[in-house]
């Protein structure tokens, strides 16, 4: 039996004396190492697993085993820093009765350098047994090279919405003069439109053939140096998109509901997203929803219920600038939520302060939603914020409030005290923070929640 009063070293000496006695033809370091190996076999077998239960509902236990990508360029540094402040915001919360088992997933440019694939299969099925994951920017080749495994992944674990929550925070430079106006949150289809990457290229046998076919049996002309894209928008995805976006609305008690869409030209996919979005409120959430059109004759009337309306997308733009209070859920196609949400973040500073979910109605991918900056790759100045409070979308997810409330607090508050890293300081003309200092900060900063 260990002795009350073996503490530290101590207790570190002990330990390996003992191993030594159970592998007497080993030194007491390498007893420790076997030791080492052995717990960690133990906990890859006793590792906790998030189920799936009826109705896609998740069984989450008190300690999951959650998977992280790094990701690739500054990924393992901001993945380092969110995972120690996901730590910390658990043990201010719950004081240890939970917390995450992490393991690591390959993908990318190291799973590259270790599998020869950027996505090996092991790694998808580490993801699916998970259920909920986070990662860290990955690398997308622009005009060639690999297909984007940001997409990949979405598709392969039809992680249908993208949700993407923009507000600001006190303290944090602007190029708009009320940024605290803004409070919106994107639900964003993630499956099909264009990012189903169904296109030719000009001179390629299936762009001749797709002109052919149009040419011949659709009287649509096109000259020979023109590339194909095809637009697929369905009733099904489109409906369990704005279903979401509507019952996040209620459970939230947010004030309405937008639909952005380019209807006016493009009306059998833009067009149609629209009009089942309307029959899905009216389907399905006629006591809890009304019309922007029925609630203006009689605002009093409907009081507190929640305003569904449409915007066409290029005019959104200038009405989320101009008129940004007015707005709250926004529910949109994929390219106009990709526009769009880089639009919304701006606004509030930035790319670096702009959190991600991929949820579909079982799994979910939570990410940073910027790039891989490759120039900061291990300088360890990179700005964290967008992975951690991807992290607390993470944990709201797993419905644990408390925690995600101890940690966005923080980081609030670290903002507030203007302590920030180098993206934000150069701006705000003050001494930056590395990424692991920022992180630091923000653990200073947590409190338990007032119950």
């Amino acid at each position: 039996m260990v002795s009350d009063t073996a503490t530290g070293a101590t207790l570190r000496e002990y330990l390996q004396s003992l191993l030594t006695s159970f592998f007497p033809n080993r030194s007491a370091s390498k007893a420790w190492e076997k030791f080492h190996i052995v717990v960690r076999h133990l906990r890859w077998i006793f590792m906790a697993y998030i189920k799936i239960g009826n109705n896609s509902t998740l069984e989450v236990p008190s300690n999951p085993t959650i998977g992280y990508i790094e990701g690739d360029g500054i990924g393992p540094d901001i993945s380092r820093a969110s995972i120690s402040v996901i730590n910390a915001s658990l043990e201010f919360a719950y004081g240890g009765d939970r917390s995450i088992e992490w393991v690591k997933v390959l993908a990318g440019e190291e799973a590259l350098n270790k599998t020869g694939k950027h996505l090996p299969q092991e790694s998808l099925d580490q993801l699916k047994k998970c259920v909920v994951s986070i990662k860290g920017p990955l690398t997308t080749p622009i005009g060639q090279g690999f297909r984007s495994l940001n997409v990949t992944l979405r598709q392969y674990f039809d992680l249908y919405a993208n949700i993407r929550p923009v507000k600001y925070f006190p303290g944090v430079p602007s190029p708009v003069k009320n940024p605290e106006k803004m409070n919106m949150v994107i639900f964003r289809e993630n499956t099909e439109d264009l990012y189903m990457g169904i296109e030719f290229k000009y001179d390629s046998p299936e762009a001749a053939k797709m002109r052919e076919f149009l040419a011949a049996n659709m009287d649509v002309k096109l000259t020979d140096d023109t590339g194909i894209g095809i637009k697929p928008i369905s009733k099904f995805k489109s409906s369990r998109l704005v279903r979401k976006a509507i019952q996040f609305a209620i459970k939230n008690k947010r004030r309405n509901v937008t639909l952005v869409h380019k209807g006016n030209i493009m009306k059998y996919t833009e067009g149609a997203f629209k009009e089942w979005g309307y029959q899905v409120a009216a389907n399905e959430f006629k006591d809890n929803t009304v019309t922007e059109e029925e609630y203006l004759k009689d605002p009093d009337n409907y009081r507190g219920k929640i305003v569904i309306k449409d915007r066409i997308t290029d005019n959104m733009f200038q009405q989320v600038l101009t008129r940004t209070e007015d707005y709250d859920v926004i529910a949109t196609t994929n390219l106009n939520g990709d526009y769009l949400s880089d639009a919304l973040s701006a606004q509030v500073g930035g790319l670096g302060l702009a959190p991600g979910g991929n949820v579909g109605d079982a799994y979910a991918i939570f990410e940073a939603v910027h790039g891989t900056a490759p120039k900061y790759a291990g300088m360890d100045v990179a700005n964290p914020t967008s992975l951690m409070l991807s992290g607390a979308m993470m944990l709201r997810h797993l419905e644990w409030d408390d925690a995600a409330d101890v940690l966005e607090n923080a980081i609030l508050a670290t903002y507030h005290d203007q302590k920030v890293t180098q993206d934000l300081a150069r701006v705000m003309n003050i001494k930056p923070l590395k990424c692991s200092e920022f992180g630091q900060e923000i653990i200073k900063r947590m409190k338990p929640v007032k119950s």
